[in-house]
Parts: C-alpha cells; structure tokens; sequence
C-alpha cells in the first residue's frame, strides 16, 4: 500500500446513531454518494477527524451526507454510551488480534491498539 500509494477507505454501511435498537440503518442514498466521493477523489482532499479510540481519520464532510453520519459519535444522542461501546469494541480488537501478533511485524504491532 505504501509503495503504490493506495488509498483504503472504510465504509460504513450498517447502523448509526446508536446501538441495534436505538440507531438506525445508513441510508443507502448516503452510502452510494460515499462510495461517489471516494471514486470522485471528492473525500481525498475532505476535512477528516482522528477517531479517538481508533485512531484512524474519518472524513468530516462528504457531498450529500450528513455530517452526523460521517463522525459517528456525533451520530449518538447518548455520546457516554457511543465511547462505552467503542471502548468494548476496541477490547475485542485488541483480544481477536493477539491470536495473530506473532505472525506480523513489529511495525504491524506497534500500529495496533493496545487497550
């Protein structure tokens, strides 16, 4: 990826705004001009937001979609819940990938999240 200089965007196309029962589906209409942005180069120059628990830029402003929807937290009527989840989410991460560190390398690791 670094050699050929990829970009790698994660989309997500699942539940916003709350855990299954409080949030909602992502509309396909904001999923589709998403996707219309990457292949656009639109999001490659958009303001982005380094995600707190993950690390990783989320893009701020994409044409045609709420802003609520891009940053997920903003997305949550109950943002102590949205980092209580996230923070549990981030633990199966850390817990999943431990089966798999001895196979990478040290760059890979130290990427990693460690809690």
């Amino acid at each position: 990826m670094k050699q050929h200089k990829v970009n790698v965007w994660l989309v997500n196309t699942g539940w916003s705004g709350g855990s299954y029962g409080h949030g909602s589906r992502i509309k396909l209409q904001y999923t589709r001009a998403i996707i219309d942005g990457i292949y656009s180069g639109a999001l490659t120059s958009a303001a982005s937001k380094q995600d707190s628990t993950f690390g990783f830029e989320v893009v701020a402003q994409c044409p045609n979609v709420p802003k609520e929807i891009l940053i997920p937290e903003e997305a949550w009527k109950d943002r102590s819940a949205y980092r209580t989840t996230a923070q549990k989410l981030a633990g199966l991460f850390v817990k999943n990938f431990a089966q798999y560190e001895n196979g990478v390398s040290e760059a890979v690791r130290a990427a990693g999240r460690k809690t």
